[in-house]
């Protein structure tokens, strides 16, 4: 009976599952920090990516770790890149079966740690950053991405990312914008497994949203469907439901929500200590994030969600 009468059902088909791949590794690495997730070596991604297909996960995300880096993130854009040979490797293992979406931002690829360029004062410098962003977006589109997802929260990114692909004949590569990507303290986790740290002690405060606004939120979300977005996210998910909710009641595009690294380590470290069901609170903050409205749930469960819901 509360099958047939439950207003909200979680499925495989509503996951995406984020995936880190580092560049020189024989071995995946475990990421302490993020229980179960590791950073996979070229072999070891296309083996979990195959495993999932298998399971019936319809998406994943690539993030990147570089071996070397640099003020500019080159890496980002290099054709040799860990992200771009991985995305290859990807779809020559899953073809079209599964939608692959790459992280389209350079903090993983700077020596600094900033999403951006810096200006010689060391202030994020967004325009500059906007070129950058549309050459990374060629590179990725070039070694199959079928969607790039800008985390950055540049002002006008969508729009030079759009227009860089459409001048490139990639009109059919869609774009997953982080239109309301709070500065949280909920990343920590996620900065292990990318091996990113601030320099000089900085924050991103400057350029993602404060954590005590929400009509903000909206006007980013308004402003990346404007330029164009084919779906945006809300980042972080479960601390940010009421953003998730409004978005739903005003978008008509998809939205995405990314249960985020620090909200998957709680769950996994409370119930390591017998606090909790994690695998029930899993569920339950999963399919949460669903009913609040949002079509597409980013989350390092989705592997262990999509053998329970098997």
């Amino acid at each position: 009976m509360r099958r047939l009468v439950a207003e909200t059902v979680l499925g495989v088909d509503d996951l995406v599952a984020p995936l880190f791949v580092r560049e020189g590794i024989d071995q995946p690495q475990p990421i302490t920090s993020l229980p179960g997730v590791v950073q996979h070596t070229r072999e070891s991604l296309r083996k979990e990516v195959a495993e999932l297909q298998q399971l019936g996960v319809p998406a994943l995300i690539l993030f990147g770790v570089p071996a070397r880096k640099d003020a500019e993130g080159s890496g980002a854009s290099d054709r040799d890149g860990i992200v771009q040979v991985a995305l290859r490797d990807v779809r020559d293992e899953v073809g079209d079966d599964m939608v692959v979406m790459a992280d389209l931002c350079l903090d993983e690829y700077t020596d600094h740690g900033h999403c951006g360029l810096l200006t010689p004062s060391g202030e994020v410098d967004n325009d500059a950053t906007l070129e950058r962003y549309a050459e990374v977006a060629i590179a990725q589109a070039e070694a199959g991405a079928d969607i790039v997802a800008p985390s950055g929260m540049m002002d006008g990114q969508v729009l030079a990312i759009r227009d860089a692909l459409d001048e490139e004949s990639f009109e059919q590569v869609a774009i997953l914008a982080y239109a309301a990507k709070y500065a949280s303290a909920l990343y920590g986790p996620f900065r292990d497994a990318v091996d990113v740290s601030i320099a000089d002690g900085g924050d991103r405060k400057a350029y993602q949203q404060d954590f005590r606004n929400a009509r903000e939120a909206l006007e980013e979300l308004r402003a990346d469907v404007g330029e164009g977005a084919d779906l945006v996210m809300v980042k972080p998910a479960l601390a940010y439901l009421d953003i998730i909710v409004r978005a739903r009641a005003e978008l008509d595009v998809p939205i995405a929500a990314y249960h985020v690294s620090g909200e998957y380590a709680m769950v996994k470290a409370a119930g390591e200590r017998g606090w909790i069901d994690a695998d029930a609170v899993a569920l339950e903050h999963i399919t949460a994030i669903k009913r609040a409205g949002a079509d597409l749930i980013l989350t390092y469960f989705a592997r262990d969600l999509a053998e329970a819901l098997a």
